[in-house]
């Protein structure tokens, strides 16, 4: 007979696993306060998110004559995944303008910066150049071929709204400039499934 609370020779010891894990403790150095902390969880799986949720995607791109490009790029695999292709072309047009008028026209990097509202897309240039751009007051009298001021139409005849704004207050002078555009989805949203999306 074995008395209780001892263990006879030879018979193995029972372990026993709390149901809650002791927390990890960390001792401070310097007689400071320990830290507790407890062990990470897993995060959740991710999901796509449905197509008319709001997202918002941003780009910075050094002053380079490939930034535009590269901007064009990004900017069609983003409305492809989220499934607004039918806004791609009319997108991609307007924002090689803007982005090109940063290269020409500032000396600085540039920020494009893609919002989804359903169902309106946003796209804004922001760059280091002090002046907001204008239409023409004469569109007529550019040419087809034109330099300069065409880029400001067809951005005024194909964009549902746009505008632009300085960055920066007096008295300290302007730092840059934002210019933005918004195209509106005039299909209704698809079912849910209907939009293949991508996982990373």
């Amino acid at each position: 007979m074995t008395p209780r609370g001892t263990r006879a020779l030879g018979q193995p010891r029972t372990l026993r696993t709390p149901l809650n894990p002791r927390p990890y403790s960390h001792r401070a150095p310097h007689g400071g306060v320990p830290v507790v902390t407890c062990p990470p969880r897993p995060a959740p799986a991710p999901q796509p998110l449905p197509f008319t949720a709001p997202w918002e995607y941003e780009l910075v791109f050094p002053h380079d004559p490939r930034g535009p490009g590269i901007a064009r790029v990004t900017l069609r695999a983003v409305l492809a995944v989220h499934g607004l292709d039918e806004l791609a072309d009319r997108a991609e047009l307007l924002t090689s303008e803007l982005t090109t008028n940063s290269v020409r026209h500032a000396w600085g990097p540039a920020t494009v910066r893609l919002t989804w509202d359903h169902p309106v897309l946003r796209v804004s240039v922001a760059d280091t150049g002090p002046y907001v751009p204008t239409v023409p007051p004469d569109p007529a009298a550019v040419a087809l071929d034109a330099i300069r001021g065409r880029g400001m139409l067809i951005l005024d005849l194909i964009a549902h709204r746009w505008g632009g704004f300085p960055l920066g207050v007096p008295p300290f002078g302007t730092e840059g400039k934002i210019v933005w555009f918004e195209l509106k989805l005039d299909a209704e949203a698809p079912p849910p499934g209907a939009v293949p999306a991508l996982v990373a």
